[in-house]
């Protein structure tokens, strides 16, 4: 059984989901496994939440639950302060649209039609689109900035412009909850952060509660409201990104023998191996581009002081000069010196 720590959901109008003690997990053959338990969550209007974890925490079963995609094996989700299990399919779809991490494949179907779709909650499945349909779907299409290519067919359009698509359909349904579970899976980095500012652009102008599963750790920290960040040993922690940071819950949950993780910076670093200590003395880009280059050839680069180190990097517009128990080097840039860091012995 996993124990995560409860963190009460104050009860306010703006919220748009909550949890009450909630467990979710699996049914099989008679059994219940446990992914997560005693949850107690909130989500408010205008709020963008990050769900973050390593791989195999629960945050698409977390996600899959609210969508009413798997049942809660015990325990309550409210949608707008009603029961979710008490709404039926289309109520439930007039408040909480879903966007999955699965790549979508819609045969000979041009993009606005795809986004057409997402008015089932409010129309019918006989092909009818009234004027107000037209309208939400004109709305969404422009939110997303996926106006020129709307008529173009889906299968046509990039990952990028596929998930705009996705988005917009989903935002077609006018929820007050929008889910995403890894939306930026596919997407190369300029999308990735094209698409986060989208989704907080959503929380504040229109006011929705957007919830997003992801792996991109240092966007979250920027970018998100609120995370739920779900920890290896189970425990939950829940607040502001600069407090999940200060109380160590990002260093914990992703720290490992090769990463470690800034908090000053909110980045990782990559240590590949243990070669030992080494100091930059410099400023500006030039240090910081030598401190790179230490600690992908695996140094811990330490403040420059009296403390001994196996390797001294000084660094200016010129280039840099290294200086070490095998000898003193130079060069002017840093493939040379990532070369001649590989060329020393590693130190026992």
């Amino acid at each position: 059984m996993i124990a995560l720590a409860q963190v009460p959901a104050p009860a306010s109008p703006l919220v748009s989901l909550q949890t009450r003690d909630l467990t979710v997990g699996y049914r099989t053959r008679g059994a219940h496994r446990v992914v997560l338990e005693h949850l107690n969550l909130a989500a408010r209007a205008g709020e963008l939440v990050c769900v973050l974890g390593p791989n195999g925490s629960g945050k698409s079963t977390l996600l899959r639950t609210f969508a009413r995609m798997q049942p809660p094996l015990s325990g309550q989700i409210e949608l707008d302060g009603l029961s979710l299990a008490a709404l039926t399919q289309l109520e439930v779809a007039r408040r909480l649209s879903v966007v999955l991490a699965d790549r979508v494949l819609v045969e000979a179907l041009p993009a606005r039609r795809v986004v057409e779709l997402g008015r089932y909650a409010h129309s019918n499945w006989f092909g009818h689109v009234s004027d107000e349909d037209k309208r939400a779907v004109d709305w969404a299409i422009d939110v997303v900035g996926a106006a020129a290519v709307a008529e173009r067919d889906f299968l046509e359009l990039s990952d990028g412009e596929r998930q705009r698509i996705l988005i917009a359909r989903a935002l077609a349904q006018q929820p007050h909850v929008l889910l995403l579970d890894e939306p930026a899976a596919f997407l190369d980095l300029p999308s990735r952060i094209e698409l986060m500012t989208l989704l907080r652009r959503l929380t504040r102008r229109d006011h929705l509660a957007v919830i997003v599963s992801t792996h991109d750790l240092e966007t979250a920290l920027r970018i998100a409201d609120v995370l739920w960040l779900i920890m290896p040993n189970g425990e939950l922690a829940v607040g502001a990104p600069e407090d999940v940071v200060m109380s160590g819950g990002i260093a914990r949950a992703f720290e490992g023998r090769h990463l470690r993780f800034s908090s000053e910076g909110r980045t990782f670093s990559w240590l590949t191996a243990a070669q030992g200590s080494a100091s930059v003395r410099g400023a500006g880009l030039s240090a910081a581009m030598a401190t790179a280059v230490l600690e992908r050839e695996g140094y811990c680069v330490v403040d420059d002081g009296d403390r001994e180190c196996d390797v001294r990097v000084d660094v200016n517009a010129d280039g840099w000069s290294m200086g070490s128990p095998d000898g003193d080097c130079s060069g002017t840039d840093y493939a040379s010196l990532a070369a001649s860091l590989r060329g020393r012995t590693a130190r026992p």
